[in-house]
Parts: C-alpha cells; structure tokens; sequence
C-alpha cells in the first residue's frame, strides 16, 4: 500500500455514490490511492473511529457537492467535512488539503458548507466524470512518491471483486491515456470483501504515473478543435442509420455552439463514413487536433450510445463512455456527452454561455424526433429525390409537434430544393418554404438555423437583399461555429458586390468544413469574380477532388478557362459538364470564342428549345457574351420575373461586364435593391 500521506479521502452523500465512484476510478488509474467508504451500512463506533483515523491521515480530502448535499442538514458526510475543517487549524496556510467538487449545476455562493471551503478554489466535474486536467491537478497537490527498493505485492485475485455498475447503467472498461495525465479508466472499480475500505494499484497505473510527454498537434490544428464522426449503427435493423447519424449530427451541432472550441460541419466530418481512413489520417484532412466517435444501439424504448475522444497526434483515448438509457433521455445523454468533451478539452464556460449551448425547445414527441433525423437524413442526399422525401418527413414531425422549431428550420430548405428547376406556376414550394422559415424563426427567436433559412430564402426568393443581411449576420453572431451560415452570408456579401468581404467570410466558412465542395467552389468563384484567377483555380481543383460530379464546379473551372482566353480548355471542360443546360450554355460561349459562330447559334438554340422555361439565366449570359446586348436584357428580364437564382449573380458574373454602362442595366439593380 502507498504511504498514507499520499492517500486522498473521497467524502460523498449516498445519493452521490455514483459519482463518487467515477472520480475514484479516475484517481485510481492514475496510481492515486483513494479511501472510499463503500459501505451501505454506515454506523458503530469501530466505523466511526475508522474514519476519523483515515480523515487525520489522508493527504487530500475531495468534499463531493451537489443539490443532494445542498438538501441534507444533516448527514454523516457533513461531519467529515468538519473534522477535515478542524484539521487544517493544525495546518500551515499554504498547504492545500481540502479540495470541494461540484458536480452538477449548484453554485459556490450561498453553498450550505463551511466558510473553510468557501477559502480554496472548488472544482467542476458534471456527475463526476473527472478529466485529465484534474487528475492531473490531484497529482501535482501531492507530494513525491518515496523510492521503494521493494516490489509491490500483487493483490490476490480472490481477495477483491468488482462492484457491479448501479442499477440501470451499464459501463465499460475505458482506455486510459499516458498523456499528460490519466482519464478515467476501466469503471472496475474493485472493493474488497471484508472491509468497505481498498485501495489497490496495479503494475499497469504505476507505469501510468510517469504520464508521455504530449506532443504537437496535426499541421495547422487548432488545438481546441474537434470533428465528431458519424456514429456506428450497432442496432440489429440496419435501416436504423439515420438515428446513428442524427444523433452524431444533433451531437456536433450542440459542440459548435461552444466559445472557444471549432468543430468540423457535418459535410466534413461524414465524409468519411464508410471509409478505412485512420484517425491520423482524417485528423490531417481535416486539420483538427481531437475525434469524437462512438456507436449507437437502439432496441425498442432502449438506448445504448458508446463515445470516445481520440488524440490525434497519438491516437490515445482522451475519454471514453457509456450510456445504457431509456430513448427518452436520448436529449440528456446528447448533453452529457458535450459536457464531458468539453471538460476533456479543458474549455471552462461562464454561467451565461452554459445556457447558451441549449437554447432551442426540444420536442418532447419521440416519434416527431425520428421523424425529424429521417427528414435530414434524406435532405442531405443533396437530390430531388432526398429532398422530396425530407418535405415529407418534416411535414409530418411538424404535424405531431407543431412547436419543433429545427423542424421547421430543416423543412424551409427541403421544402426550397424540391420546387427548384420545377416549372410549375408561381413556384409555391418556394412560399411554403419562406412561411416555414418565418415559423422557425418565431419559435426558437434565439436559434441560427432559422435565421440561416430565412435569410437564405428571402434574397433568392424575394431579392430581399436586406432582409437576408440582417437575418445572415444575426445567425453569424448567434452562433458563430456554423459554416453554413458563414457560407451564406458569403453569398450575401457576394450578391452586393463586396467581394473581398465574401472571400474572408468564405474562408471562414471553409476553416468549419475543409470538405465541402460546395464551399470551396463558391471560393473559387468569388475569387474568379475579383479577377483572382490564380487563387480561383485551385478551390475549383479542390472542389472536383471531394466532388468529381459538382456540375457547378466543373462548369465554373470553363468560365475560368474562357475568361483566361483558353476556349478549347473550356469546351472541354463544359462537355464534361454533368447537367445538359449547363453544358450546352458554356459551349456556345466556348464554340463564339473559337470563332465558330454557326456552332454557337446551333447551340444556343437547342439550349433555348430544351431549358427556357429553367435557366433563362444561362441563355441571358449566352447572349451576353456573343455581344448581343439587346438579346441580353430580353432575357435578364425574364429571369428578373421568373426570380431566377442567377440574378443574385447580376452585379460580379463577369459574363455581364460589358453591360455596366447601360441603362437597363442600372435600372435592373434599382429594381433589385442593388448598389450601382
């Protein structure tokens, strides 16, 4: 057994066994000898004067604070916490021995505890999931372990059992990690038979305390950032993906919310489901210094979800859990989960930024949240199909709980993606998707999404220029780890001309999603407009490496090429286009530029039999660049009454530049709420 002046004393009410357990296990790993009375049955003069012995010898006495303790006037833990009080009369003032750990949400003024407490600084580890930093913070408040000459003997197998997990939880053993010092490991937490006191240390912890060196984080990490995975379906009904997803997808979204931390969009971070990437080596890609990944089991009202953070740069297990729960608590698991990676991380939040992180009501309808993960299972396929089948399903999470704000949030942009390219008069898809944006926003005034929706749709539904402003810098401060909202805001800025602003939004958007072809193709074309063309070429490149099939992408790199006077590279890359109207628009530009006019009009004619009725922005920017100015503006008016997505292009589609001076051109921008 270690010296007892190196011993730590866990004092703890009943209703806190639990969490009494954990910061033990954690100690415990790292080869801190801990004294935890296990007892149920507390009493009898021999117990007592155990006690006191065990609290006049420890070298650290960790008083454990909670609502329960807030609770009792009375109890025996509050008679430890005075004899450890009338200890440290005898003790010098500058020797630490009392160290208090709040574990829920009770605060330190006003605490029913003694003024002694109150006088050294007090710890916070939710239900007691200690991190690193505070077993490293025990580590350092105790003295230097005494040189032994003699091995330890091992404790015998039969001596000692495992304490089985309370009632309803089921835990794993967890990894432990040598760097800088040692989380929690294996929740084997082994108590010996005939007495309710053990402190046992194995050859595996004493290799434990003398923790690795850590060592830099991946090239150009930022060391408090993170991508969460999408997590494994371990259910036994395979269609149950979305759920698995979701969850890691409601997960990351909850971690972006966090001041301080940068965490990877979910385009990123899921496109490396299904892929033999290690965690090194995603790690890099995505140039973060930590990975969250786990699992998901969900059988009937059960769930069982496994997470654990990864050090990149030594691929050692920072923290790892399990929670075995009803579906119910599956909002609570999601919260503790972020609580714990936060605490792992080191990242300490004010009250008010606590609040923060969970603004938005959460549905109490279980069948409306599976409802609601399909819809945006299916909305990021990124297809007509997908979208179609998110409208459906978010139609009918709103039907059951016509409170779901991120419902409604998610159905604005399905609802949008589905009626786009589909002639069908007035577009109505379009005005359902605004009247869900507004609802979005009315019921979670103080969530991004909505206002991400919102500003979204009113500048290429409306033209509402400044209206998408105010709601795009409203999501941007409301929370600022979003990169969809940094994309769109881009846009925005982009749309008035501001095309430096577009740019260092769009690279703050990219920073969140390294993977995002569409992010880096609206980069490439920003810097295109601004006559970057260097710096436009290579976000296109990296656009068709995540993305081979981006039309817009491969079609913006043969606007590149015919604006840098190559038209057989453009023609070549417009045939290479995936989408016919593209395709045949960029090759009538590319075939007028070779001089081979006939072509062009061919071209430019089978474009406007097939797709007048979808992309008369395509034919207006044909027209534009034959020279044929009149033509032009026939058809910019019709975009102008079809509200035509490309008129948000009017002020920097460089197609457009020798229309500047023409009257009917300032007149389209008056009419659009465009500066000149």
């Amino acid at each position: 057994m270690t010296e007892p002046s190196r011993a730590v004393f866990l004092s703890y009410a009943s209703q806190d066994a639990r969490a009494a357990q954990r910061i033990c296990d954690a100690l415990r790993a790292a080869g801190v000898e801990v004294w935890l009375d296990t007892s149920e049955l507390r009493g009898g003069d021999a117990w007592d004067r155990q006690i006191r012995e065990r609290i006049r010898d420890c070298r650290l006495f960790i008083a454990v604070i909670s609502a329960h303790t807030e609770a009792r006037d009375e109890g025996y833990f509050r008679r430890e916490w005075k004899l450890a009080v009338d200890r440290t009369r005898d003790m010098s003032e500058s020797r630490a021995f009392i160290v208090p750990v709040v574990i829920d949400q009770t605060p330190e003024p006003g605490a029913a505890v003694p003024d002694r407490f109150h006088e050294v600084q007090w710890t916070r580890l939710r239900a007691g999931r200690a991190g690193a930093e505070f077993v490293a913070h025990i580590m350092k408040l105790l003295p230097p372990e005494p040189a032994s000459t003699a091995p330890r003997p091992a404790a015998h197998p039969a001596a000692a059992a495992p304490v089985a997990p309370p009632r309803g939880e089921v835990r794993l053993p967890k990894l432990a990690t040598l760097a800088i010092a040692v989380l929690a490991a294996g929740l084997l937490a082994w108590a010996l038979v005939a007495k309710p006191w053990r402190s046992t240390r194995t050859a595996a912890q004493q290799a434990m305390s003398n923790p690795a060196t850590s060592v830099a984080s991946p090239a150009g990490a930022v060391e408090q950032s993170i991508a969460v995975l999408p997590f494994i379906n371990m259910s036994a009904d395979k269609a149950q993906d979305y759920f698995a997803d979701g969850l890691a997808e409601e997960l990351l979204d909850l971690l972006a919310r966090t001041p301080g931390l940068q965490v990877i969009a979910r385009t990123s971070s899921f496109a490396f489901k299904g892929k033999s990437d290690d965690i090194p080596t995603i790690a890099a890609k995505l140039k973060v210094a930590n990975i969250l990944e786990g699992s998901v089991r969900k059988s009937g009202n059960r769930l069982r979800v496994t997470a654990q953070l990864i050090r990149a740069d030594t691929n050692d297990h920072v923290w790892s859990d399990t929670f075995e729960r009803e579906l119910s608590d599956v909002f609570k698991v999601q919260d503790e989960i972020a609580g714990d990676v936060m605490a792992a991380l080191k990242i300490h939040l004010l009250p008010a930024q606590q609040q923060s992180l969970r603004r938005e009501p959460r549905t109490t309808n279980l069948q409306a949240y599976d409802l609601y993960l399909q819809g945006k299972e299916n909305y990021n396929r990124g297809d007509s199909v997908g979208y179609q089948r998110a409208v459906t399903a978010l139609r009918g999470a709103t039907r059951l709980d016509p409170q779901y704000a991120a419902a409604y949030g998610t159905l604005a942009l399905a609802e949008y993606w589905a009626e786009d390219g589909e002639p069908t008069s007035g577009y109505p898809g379009y005005e359902r998707a605004l009247a869900a944006a507004e609802k979005a926003v009315a019921l979670a005034p103080q969530e991004a999404a909505g206002y991400t929706a919102r500003g979204f749709l009113r500048t290429l539904v409306r033209f509402d220029f400044t209206g998408g402003q105010a709601d795009l810098a409203r999501a941007v401060a409301l929370n600022p780890g979003d990169a969809d909202a940094w994309h769109r805001s881009a846009v925005l800025l982009g749309v008035f001309g501001g095309l430096p602003a577009a740019i260092a939004s769009e690279q703050r958007a990219v920073a969140l999603d390294p993977l995002s072809a569409e992010i880096c193709m609206r980069l490439g074309f920003f810097y295109a407009a601004a006559g970057r063309t260097s710096e436009a070429r290579p976000w296109y490149e990296k656009a068709l490496a995540i993305a081979p099939e981006s039309i817009r992408a491969r079609f913006n790199l043969g606007e590149l090429e015919l604006h840098e006077n190559r038209p057989e590279a453009a023609l070549t890359a417009y045939r290479q286009t995936g989408d016919e109207g593209f395709s045949l628009s960029g090759q009538a530009k590319a075939e007028y530029s070779l001089g081979h006019a006939e072509a062009s009009r061919r071209l430019l004619e089978e474009l406007i039999a097939k797709y007048s009725s979808t992309s008369p922005w395509q034919v207006a920017t044909v027209y534009a660049w034959r020279g044929e100015q009149d033509k032009t503006f026939e058809w910019l008016e019709r975009c102008y009454a079809q509200r035509d997505p490309g008129m948000t292009w009017l002020k920097i589609d460089r197609d457009l530049s020798g229309l500047r001076n023409d009257a009917r051109y300032k007149d389209l921008l008056r009419r659009m709420h465009l500066p000149e």
